[in-house]
């Protein structure tokens, strides 16, 4: 492990005024995306539509990386160039989703762990020779009547500390995410509960695993109600909310927190973002954005399938961008919504 190298990949991550694209979603997941805007999910469509994303004038200017999926990290353009390449030539660094997805847990009913350590060190050698300087894995905390449970906390964060461990010593940048969902009734004061002590117990076995918390970029959810709560908080209270835990939780070691949006409309996910950094700074971490969906609906619609319409996808992302830059600076506001990109 080289720590100045790690630390180095993982300061740029979190760059002043840029963000993480998500393009990791699996066949699965963007076949259902697809399938809303009536695009047939093939692997040329698939490779088309990221392909416009990665040309376009946004990640120059506003990604500082992008995660990729098993499929996307080996797939090439129309015109031969790795997609990779692609990502490197506009300045940004090309990252890889490592875990194998969820499955319910054992004796603990409606809860899940995310799996993929079983020769993942070998599969982190390939990825960083296809050209992947980060990494990412997802762990799922649902909160529910009488859940989520210790178990399930402790066996997600011990997964957690495991791959970043593995990361590192594998010369990859570790995004470490723990997600507390947002799919109940519950209200905000419940979410900072259980994102505190899911924070907590992470951290906690990212000390036992011995990694390097300068060589990490941490991806949590935002403390927000559920969407199912009759009471929705503020955007200046999930702001509060949300740098409190952080200011409890999180270490002044990490370079930095790039956000997951996590079912977040668009706009909410930028406006909440940008009151943390208005209202909160300095803080002792970079705060921005890795987003998925909140940065691709506006250009998945745009694009549909057609080659045509490239320019126009570009534009969206570019918009939708670039206002998310503005967050990470506290500069965003609400009217910018309706201005051209």
């Amino acid at each position: 492990m080289n720590l100045a190298d790690l630390e180095r990949v993982a300061r740029a991550m979190v760059a002043e005024g840029k963000g993480i694209l998500a393009a990791d979603e699996s066949s699965g997941t963007i076949k259902k995306r697809f399938d809303a805007i009536g695009v047939e999910s093939t692997d040329t469509s698939r490779r088309d539509y990221r392909e416009m994303l990665f040309r376009s004038g946004a990640m120059k200017d506003f990604i500082s990386g992008v995660i990729l999926y098993d499929e996307t990290i080996r797939q090439k353009a129309a015109d031969g160039t790795p997609l990779t390449q692609l990502i490197e030539k506009a300045g940004s660094i090309p990252g890889i989703k490592v875990d194998a997805g969820t499955k319910p847990l054992p004796g603990c009913p409606g809860e899940l762990i995310t799996e993929g350590l079983d020769g993942l060190d070998k599969r982190l050698d390939e990825y960083y020779a296809l050209g992947a300087r980060f990494a990412k894995w997802r762990a799922v905390i649902d909160i529910g009547p009488k859940i989520p449970s210790y178990t399930c906390i402790m066996a997600n964060a011990h997964a957690l500390g495991r791959y970043a461990a593995l990361c590192q010593e594998h010369k990859i940048v570790p995004i470490v995410e723990p997600e507390v969902l947002m799919d109940g009734d519950h209200d905000i004061a419940r979410c900072y509960e259980v994102t505190e002590m899911v924070l907590k117990i992470v951290f906690e076995q990212l000390y036992y695993q011995r990694v390097r918390l300068e060589g990490m970029v941490l991806k949590p959810n935002m403390v927000i109600a559920g969407k199912k709560s009759k009471k929705q908080a503020s955007v200046d209270e999930v702001a509060s909310e949300t740098v409190r835990v952080l200011k409890n939780c999180v270490p002044p070691a990490v370079p930095g927190i790039a956000f997951l949006s996590g079912g977040q409309s668009d706009e909410l996910a930028t406006a909440h973002l940008s009151a943390m950094n208005a209202k909160f700074g300095p803080l002792p971490w970079k705060l921005t954005f890795s987003y998925g969906r909140a940065l691709q609906a506006a250009p998945q619609k745009a694009w549909s399938g057609k080659a045509e319409n490239v320019p126009a996808g570009q534009k969206a992302l570019s918009k939708r961008a670039k206002l998310n830059s503005l967050a990470t600076t506290g500069r965003y506001a609400e009217e910018m919504e309706k201005q051209s990109a």
